[in-house]
């Protein structure tokens, strides 16, 4: 079927609309659960182990349950994937998740996070994410480029087994399920333990699951096409700059998961707002100061570049099939956020609002 639908329709469409059905299933499911890293680490920065932190860890380790199980499994093979097969950066990935971390408490929000934020009427999310948008262009094609590129090449890492965390440490997909899955039996139970409701649990779950189809749907889609198709799942930060890029600078957008990905994503999450009536107008204020989520938005941008993805991109995508850049990145993302939150609320009240 998937083989006749390529056919008829091209490789392209079919991926824009595998990339729609994922991104309306994690932008409900994000905004449901409030999945948020920047929430998280604010927790753990302020000394608690709360709802936060056990939502982003059900999200991360369904992922990976999701991912290595459709591996150990045969039916899913990511040794092409760019973040395992291609030249990695470990200087970008330590930089790069060091800005982002510092960029996101800023912001108050990855740029997944603002992107469903956007989508409740959130303006400040909405000014920050078009800026993070922005300099990610800059850093990938335009004027910031040279300077990524050169941050990059300072410590770099050969693909294949060097880049595969499971290949360096010995541990087979397999037992990687298995241990994916205790930690989200821990997690779930220490949800309940702090107060997560079930319906933001599973929505958190989903979140988590909805990186696996990410990988699998692009897999069979490979499998079948007659073109070359690249192997990815969610990530934030490059298919929003190719969707806005193409929509200020081409009539026409080449078709792809990420096309599909960002709306899809945008739409979940509004729909998700208003069948809860969540959505309302915010806008930037005495405590809100625009230059903080300015200066966090371009933080985001390059790191996010130099580092291989945002912190779903590296973090969430990356980790899942173990990529060692991927796994330091947002290793170097948490250090980040945690130190720039301990630093700027000395003596403050904790707050993780976004």
């Amino acid at each position: 079927m998937l083989e006749d639908l390529i056919e008829l329709y091209g490789a392209g469409t079919v991926l824009m609309w595998a990339g729609a059905l994922v991104g309306v299933i994690f932008g409900a499911a994000a905004q449901h659960s409030r999945f948020c890293l920047r929430a998280a680490t604010v927790e753990v920065a302020g000394g608690h182990l709360g709802p936060r932190l056990s939502i982003w860890l059900i999200a991360f380790s369904a992922g990976v349950l999701c991912v290595q199980t459709a591996i150990s499994g045969g039916w899913l093979d990511v040794s092409e994937a760019r973040q395992l097969a291609s030249v990695g950066s470990l200087s970008g990935a330590v930089i790069g998740g060091l800005m982002f971390g510092v960029g996101m408490i800023l912001a108050r929000g990855c740029a997944s996070r603002l992107l469903v934020l956007s989508a409740t009427g959130n303006l400040r999310a909405i000014v920050t994410g078009l800026v993070l948008t922005l300099v990610a262009q800059a850093s990938l094609r335009g004027v910031l480029s040279p300077l990524r590129e050169n941050l990059a090449a300072l410590w770099t890492v050969q693909g294949g087994s060097a880049r595969n965390l499971l290949d360096i440490t010995g541990i087979a997909s397999p037992l990687a399920a298995i241990l994916a899955g205790i930690i989200l039996a821990l997690a779930l139970v220490w949800g309940h333990r702090t107060g997560v409701q079930v319906s933001r649990a599973i929505a958190a779950a989903l979140v988590g699951a909805v990186v696996g189809a990410g990988w699998l749907f692009t897999y069979l889609i490979a499998q079948n096409a007659f073109e070359v198709v690249a192997i990815s799942s969610v990530t934030f930060t490059g298919p929003s700059t190719d969707t806005l890029m193409g929509l200020v600078n081409a009539p026409n957008l080449p078709l792809g998961f990420g096309i599909g990905l960002v709306p899809g994503v945008f739409f979940g999450a509004g729909a998700m707002a208003l069948l809860t009536h969540e959505a309302k107008i915010e806008r930037f204020g005495p405590d809100t100061p625009m230059e903080s989520y300015l200066i966090g938005a371009g933080l985001m941008g390059f790191g996010s570049m130099l580092a291989g993805g945002c912190a779903v991109g590296a973090g969430m995508s990356g980790g899942a099939i173990f990529s060692l850049t991927a796994w330091v990145a947002i290793f170097t993302m948490w250090a980040g956020a945690m130190i720039t939150h301990r630093l700027m609320t000395q003596g403050q009240p904790q707050s993780v609002a976004a």
